[in-house]
């Protein structure tokens, strides 16, 4: 009775003005999804300003995904409960205050350190835009559209970051990309306060405490050795043991969770391949977007020497592409089913990047590369909305929270995991090629090291050798990192395709939902 009482609430309430209720949700899951991309064109001046490696660039992203993704299976499991808009509204104001911590940052240590608190933040405000839109939008068709919706501005956002970001870094100092994240958020916080009705679950049960913590510390520990295993490598015995530990606390989670009477996440939700399998293609599809929004932001700028304004203006036409495929994708899916339309996507997205990994060179003009930047942001848009469909849908509203969790841990696993391994090889190959280069080998090891550590470090030593010797400097890391670039783009596109291959065979064509 008291479930039906508070469905009875939900649909009172937010069904009044879903539409409008979608706007501000919207615009919350957009301050974030800028924020993300923004960072990835001002790599370059904070690694001039801050003295920052690869490593330390590959943490200041992959700090913020450390912190999002470890606490978001506790926060879904207490969405529900405490209240969706409640979580949702303390996310942004939280957000919006640590912005301000992150511009203010004189070292790369204090820059990942308040990257991770933002990151904390973020982790209550996507799961709850998503638990409240389960709520609002109960039929399907409508549901579908509205995460259409929502996955197009969130790719909107995610390309309009560069293009911000470039356009205040020609303005302003690197730390501006933060400032802006305030007033969005400020606009989303009031908006959402008048427009959307609380809404929980006031039948679930009270957190579970040791699930909580078993959740946290595995996916902690999990997420840790795969980013380091971008600045370590998949060797390293740090890498080792945090895979080990993240793998045992893990199955420590599913061991308890199994044998509680009121589990924090059931595992018979992986029993539904709409879930199981759909969580698999968004883990994937993140691991292409997001190693290829790394590599391609240093290519723009490091290698082929564009302003961050003109290099976001080149990566803008994916995102558009993104936004029209998330869009489009509900009307796909009613036609081919959703197996069809994940798997097109995928497949698409791995031409992109298949298409790029054997044309792009360190001289390629934009004319031939804009397709293969196309053709990735097209498929992931299409694959992406009914993927996130397909997992939503796959539960009862009573748990849009954990439903709504457990797809944004995929992603966020998927996007550390493509920083982390496609990284990893472009600055193996990197380096191989960098101790290659006659000039640099005969450098001093510690100006060695410098060269090797990251094409921008490589640049600013040149700036101060004489010009025959800083030319062939340039040169020869601007192939090593291109040559990386285009490797990593090869071992993305396999990826994608057999994740699209995958989703053919495991993904059903419609929704099974778990009552």
């Amino acid at each position: 009775m008291a479930q039906a009482l508070n469905t009875a609430t939900e649909k009172s309430g937010n069904h009044r003005h879903p539409w409008l209720v979608l706007t501000f949700l919207c615009i919350s899951v957009f301050v974030l999804a800028i924020d993300n991309t923004i960072l990835d064109l001002a790599l370059p001046p904070i690694s001039r300003d801050l003295g920052a490696s690869t490593g330390d660039l590959q943490w200041i992203i992959n700090a913020y995904v450390l912190a999002y993704a470890a606490p978001l299976l506790a926060i879904g499991a207490v969405v529900d409960r405490v209240g969706r808009k409640r979580m949702l509204q303390i996310g942004l104001v939280l957000f919006a205050l640590l912005s301000v911590l992150a511009a203010m940052s004189v070292s790369t240590t204090m820059l990942i350190v308040s990257r991770a608190l933002l990151g904390m933040a973020g982790a209550m405000v996507v799961p709850s835009t998503l638990a409240i839109l389960a709520a609002t939008f109960e039929e399907p068709k409508a549901r579908a559209q509205a995460i259409g919706i929502w996955a197009g501005i969130w790719g909107l956002g995610s390309g309009l970051g560069p293009v911000t970001g470039g356009y205040l870094l020609e303005h302003f100092e690197w730390n501006a990309i933060f400032y802006l994240n305030i007033p969005i958020a400020a606009i989303a916080l009031i908006g959402g306060y008048f427009v959307i009705t609380e809404s929980r679950d006031t039948s679930s049960a009270k957190p579970d405490l040791l699930g909580v913590a078993l959740s946290m510390a595995g996916l902690f520990t999990l997420v840790y050795g795969i980013v380091s295993a971008g600045e370590h490598g998949w060797g390293s015995a740090t890498v080792i043991w945090s895979l080990m530990a993240g793998a045992i606390l893990l199955a420590g989670f599913a061991l308890w969770e199994s044998r509680s009477a009121h589990p924090m996440l059931p595992l018979g939700f992986f029993g539904n391949p709409s879930f199981t399998a759909a969580n698999i293609a968004l883990v994937l599809a993140m691991f292409g977007l997001m190693g290829g929004l790394f590599a391609f932001s240093q290519y723009f700028q490091s290698v082929q020497g564009y302003s961050p304004l003109a290099a976001g203006l080149r990566m803008l036409p994916g995102t558009v592409v993104f936004f029209a495929g998330a869009a489009l994708a509900p009307r796909i899916t009613r036609i081919t089913g959703i197996k069809i339309a994940v798997a097109i996507g995928l497949v698409i997205a791995g031409g992109g990047l298949f298409y790029m990994s054997q044309i792009a060179a360190t001289d390629t003009s934009y004319v031939n590369l804009v397709g293969g930047l196309t053709l990735l942001g097209a498929g992931l848009g299409i694959a992406y909305s009914p993927a996130v469909d397909s997992v939503i849908g796959s539960l009862p509203p009573s748990r849009a929270g954990i439903g709504s969790a457990m797809d944004e841990t995929s992603q966020q696993v998927g996007a550390a995991l493509g920083v982390a391994i496609l990284g990893a090889v472009i600055n193996a190959t990197y380096r191989a090629e960098v101790s290659d280069i006659e000039v640099i080998a005969a450098l001093p090891p510690e100006v060695h090291e410098a060269a090797a550590g990251s094409i921008q470090g490589a640049h600013i030593l040149a700036e101060d050798l004489p010009p025959d010797v800083s030319a062939e400097i340039v040169r020869g890391c601007n192939e090593a990192f291109t040559l990386g670039m285009t490797d990593a783009m090869f071992v993305g596109a396999i990826i994608l395709g057999v994740t699209a291959v995958i989703s053919l065979l495991i993904l059903p064509a419609h929704i099974r939902r778990l009552e």
